[in-house]
């Protein structure tokens, strides 16, 4: 009998190791697919809360946070285009990609939980940002990704055009950052276990495994 799993993705739109992490999760539940009902649950983290509505260049923007040579953001972005080429995920973003805000991508994926499409949306918006290089802060691109995945065009250009799911969304940010959560991704199973950054299938396979092995009082062998 396969074991319920609760997982709350804390993540960006815009973390390109996000979306790695979130393919590989998502390959290694369905290799644990006889063994585990997983319900995931998509929780926001902004990477960039103070970047303006115009965005902010790629390679400007890495300079200036981390303090990367443009040769190094390069070589990084390399190999993410490599790691999400293992878990079936096109990154085509390059030195002329943009830095953009993300709240409201967040808060329109608030809202798409409530009607049960959260997955859905959030992947869309990882593809139009990192394989189509979209505006994830542009209200009519993200009305279009929204009604893609099947939500009413009309309620989400409500929406943006509000200030709804603002405070809700505040609310659970600062609920993470409480709980220690300062990088992304952070994936957390059963609301105790953390396993943070883009990693390989084969590592949430393993960390799944004896977390549920330790729910049930066993060990993994």
């Amino acid at each position: 009998m396969s074991a319920p799993l609760k997982i709350d993705f804390v993540s960006d739109v815009s973390c390109p190791w996000c979306a790695v992490g979130l393919y590989g999760l998502l390959k290694a539940l369905d290799i644990l697919r006889d063994e585990v009902r997983a319900e995931i649950r998509f929780q926001p983290f902004e990477l960039n809360p103070k970047m303006g509505p115009q965005g902010q260049n790629i390679t400007e923007h890495i300079t200036e946070k981390y303090g990367s040579t443009p040769e190094q953001s390069q070589k990084n972005r390399e190999m993410i285009r490599a790691r999400g080429a293992e878990v079936g995920f096109a990154f085509r973003t390059d030195g002329n990609s943009r830095i953009y805000n993300t709240f409201d991508a967040h808060r329109l994926l608030h809202w798409a939980q409530l009607q049960g499409r959260q997955q859905e949306l959030k992947e869309a918006l990882f593809k139009a940002y990192f394989t189509d290089g979209g505006n994830p802060s542009d209200p009519a691109q993200l009305v279009q990704i929204a009604q893609g995945v099947g939500l009413d065009r009309q309620r989400a250009e409500a929406i943006l055009g509000s200030d709804e799911y603002a405070e809700e969304v505040r609310h659970e940010e600062q609920l993470w950052l409480s709980r220690g959560v300062s990088s992304v991704p952070t994936v957390v199973f059963n609301g105790q276990y953390a396993v943070t950054g883009g990693q390989p299938v084969e590592t949430f396979v393993g960390a799944i495994r004896q977390i549920i092995s330790e729910a049930k009082g066993g060990t993994v062998i």
